[in-house]
């Protein structure tokens, strides 16, 4: 006789699992056979294939997928918080490998769009700020997006906005593991991982129409009209927010040092100015 080691039931010696809990019966110490064992049957089981198989079917069948999830079938899928904690995990690691071996590409990145240096290395702490809260503001942008698509849909009650929150939750975690795979495969190129960001707004905003037009059943006119319209919700909120954190980034005084560099260029260039009206008057 033995008892089982989750909630003590006492089992006969015959038994392999638990009849209370349906814990397996373990009897034997970990070895380094048990190990590569218990590697290879979960990494070539049924149940492991769920990570590529809900890949690729956001791609070609992303309302079997969701709306799948949202009408109760939970097994053939990674669920959705699921999903999203391995986009969250896997930016995770680029964003760790990024700032470890690539910290030139986010001097690059940032150096494109400033006019100077302290621009520049302004832009790329700021950069570096946003890459560690990365999990942070995943998490922020779900909602937010979900409250949006359900405007965008309040004539419509099909989803609620917890479900679409599901669907929210599904898309971002998805274009966010696409683009971060894309990132680890170019970061070492800068020029084309230069182009890649630049273009994960746009795949974000066409795949998540992609996935609201195949849920809701849409013409391709009516989703354009749709993204249209959702754009022109999203552009002035995240301008708000902008402002915001702009007030609060020179209320902080994390801005002095472009000011002062800024200031700096303009007496330079006046200086310049003002030069060349004497040497062209004397």
């Amino acid at each position: 006789m033995t008892t089982c080691k989750n909630c003590q039931l006492t089992l006969s010696d015959n038994d392999s699992f638990c009849n209370a809990c349906g814990a397996k019966v373990i009897d034997r110490r970990i070895t380094m056979k048990t190990l590569l064992t218990e590697f290879a049957t979960a990494f070539f089981s049924i149940d492991s294939s769920k990570p590529v198989r809900t890949f690729f079917h956001l791609f070609s069948k992303p309302e079997v997928v969701i709306g799948g999830y949202i009408d109760g079938v939970r097994k053939k899928y990674i669920h959705a918080f699921g999903y999203f904690t391995i986009a969250v995990t896997l930016s995770s690691f680029f964003f760790f490998v990024f700032l470890k071996w690539f910290p030139d590409a986010l001097n690059y990145q940032s150096s494109m769009f400033s006019a100077n240096a302290e621009q520049a290395k302004m832009s790329a702490d700021i950069n570096k700020s946003i890459f560690e809260y990365t999990s942070l503001i995943f998490f922020l942008t779900i909602p937010f997006l979900a409250a949006i698509s359900r405007l965008v849909f309040l004539k419509n009650k099909k989803y609620n906005y917890a479900e679409h929150l599901i669907i929210a939750l599904y898309a971002y975690s998805h274009v966010s593991i696409l683009v971060t795979l894309l990132y680890l495969m170019t970061v070492w190129y800068f020029p084309v991982f230069q182009v890649i960001t630049i273009a994960a707004l746009p795949i974000q905003v066409i795949f998540y129409g992609y996935v609201l037009k195949r849920l809701y059943g849409l013409s391709v006119l009516q989703i354009l009209l749709k993204t249209l319209l959702f754009g022109l919700i999203l552009i002035p909120l995240l301008f708000i927010t902008m402002l915001i954190i702009g007030i609060i980034m020179y209320a902080g005084g994390y801005m002095d040092g472009m000011i002062e560099a800024q200031k700096a260029a303009a007496q330079q260039k006046i200086g310049y100015m003002a030069s060349s009206v004497i040497n062209w008057t004397s």
